[in-house]
């Protein structure tokens, strides 16, 4: 096609040549009728090849996201009921007001308000990319359908639309976890007693997946920003993009990659020398979590010389150690946070047969401080960065980098 037309535009531009030599009565010389005649060639034939590039370029594309959104299409068939409703893009454009309202944004894309027709608020995620064969999409969609608790986010629909992608959730007036935990002065805003209740609340979510499901779901991405807060402060475990399903009587599921992010995957799913991967790998991101929502590593500075390099679950257990021997625990406040330290040191054990069950660490959260055991001390330094993670918000968090109170390097 590209010759045809090459060979037409010489022809066209010979002609012109022509009729310019004749036009004019040989007044310009021959060489600069060629040089014109050249210089519109040249740039006829660079115009054809972008416009056949571009054109080349925006097929491929829609045809990689016809066959995205075909693959999914296929697996949302064999789910039937359990697939919410669907919505058009032009639906979530008017529910969102033409996304308006940011709420926030993350890897994963960005969260709006809305409003249904019904009056009902919700958060509307418009989601980005699109990875492999869509997995991360159906898990989303279907995985939460399965669930039905207090403590789990509802989930109302979803729009797929060859690259447009979005998740409708229920609204969540107090938005996540992560911003309660930030400083000293959040929590005291929230307080303590009700910063043990949400992590209670967190524990009954996540029991509900491992063991009050037809099929046992394991999270595998439990960290503050994933807790979601309604108006009353009642916590709902959220994103199932990662989550994967085994049946009840299964013990251990196997994995063909690593995923979860930095600084709360337990040591098992990036690495099998630590032991096989199960519901005690969400154990142990929740533990890192509980650890975060305690913040104590805001002395850290001040009582080592080399803290960034000092694993912080060892420092938070010498720490407890040495203030649970010289009895500092002078107040309800203090009582508390040392007790969700405790819990969460004994939730990040290294070895997974070690880690409580959740049914277990509810347990620990209802007693009282005096009656809770102190955990063996952490024995694991991870790499710098493991291997093989997948989660869109893990680039930029180091290991072990929690982002509360801390006055290390943090997200």
């Amino acid at each position: 096609m590209v010759h045809l037309i090459f060979v037409m535009l010489i022809k066209q531009a010979l002609a012109f040549c022509q009729y310019k030599l004749v036009c004019n009565n040989m007044i310009y010389p021959v060489s600069v009728a060629l040089s014109s005649t050249a210089s519109l060639i040249l740039t006829s034939l660079v115009w054809i090849m972008y416009r056949q590039k571009r054109n080349e370029k925006h097929i491929t594309s829609n045809q990689k996201y016809r066959s995205y959104e075909s693959n999914i299409e296929e697996i949302l068939k064999g789910y039937d009921s359990l697939v919410p409703k669907r919505y058009k893009y032009s639906e979530v454009k008017k529910i969102t007001g033409s996304f308006n309202d940011k709420l926030g944004e993350g890897g994963y894309g960005t969260v709006f308000k809305g409003n249904l027709e019904d009056g009902r608020k919700v958060a509307v995620k418009l989601l980005k990319g699109s990875k492999g064969n869509g997995e991360e999409f159906v898990n989303e969609v279907v995985n939460i359908r399965r669930t039905s608790h207090v403590n789990i986010v509802n989930l109302l629909g979803f729009c797929l639309h060859g690259p447009k992608r979005a998740l409708i959730y229920e609204y969540m007036a107090n938005g996540s976890l992560e911003k309660y935990i930030q400083s000293e002065e959040t929590k005291r805003a929230i307080g303590w007693e009700k910063l043990r209740e949400i992590a209670t609340g967190i524990v009954r979510g996540l029991e509900y997946l491992h063991r009050g499901c037809n099929t046992r779901i394991i999270h595998f991405d439990i960290k503050p920003n994933n807790i979601l807060l309604d108006e009353d402060f009642c916590p709902k475990i959220a994103d199932f993009g990662l989550a994967k399903l085994c049946q009840l009587k299964d013990s251990a599921i196997s994995m063909a990659e690593a995923r979860g992010t930095i600084g709360f995957i337990a040591p098992e799913v990036f690495s099998r020398g630590y032991g096989v991967v199960s519901t005690k790998s969400d154990v142990y991101s929740y533990g890192m979590m509980l650890l975060e929502m305690v913040g104590g590593r805001k002395n850290l500075t001040e009582d080592t010389e080399n803290s960034s390099q000092q694993y912080f679950p060892n420092w938070v257990h010498d720490r407890l150690v040495k203030d649970l021997q010289s009895l500092e625990v002078t107040c309800k406040t203090e009582e508390i946070g040392k007790q969700m330290t405790l819990v969460g040191l004994w939730c990040i054990q290294t070895t997974p047969e070690n880690r409580p069950s959740m049914s277990r660490v509810i347990e620990m959260l209802e007693k009282n401080l005096d009656e809770l055991e102190m955990p063996p001390k952490p024995l694991l330094s991870y790499p710098s960065v493991p291997p093989h993670y997948c989660s869109a918000e893990t680039q930029e968090r180091p290991p072990f980098q929690l982002s509360s109170t801390i006055q290390l390097k943090s997200k």
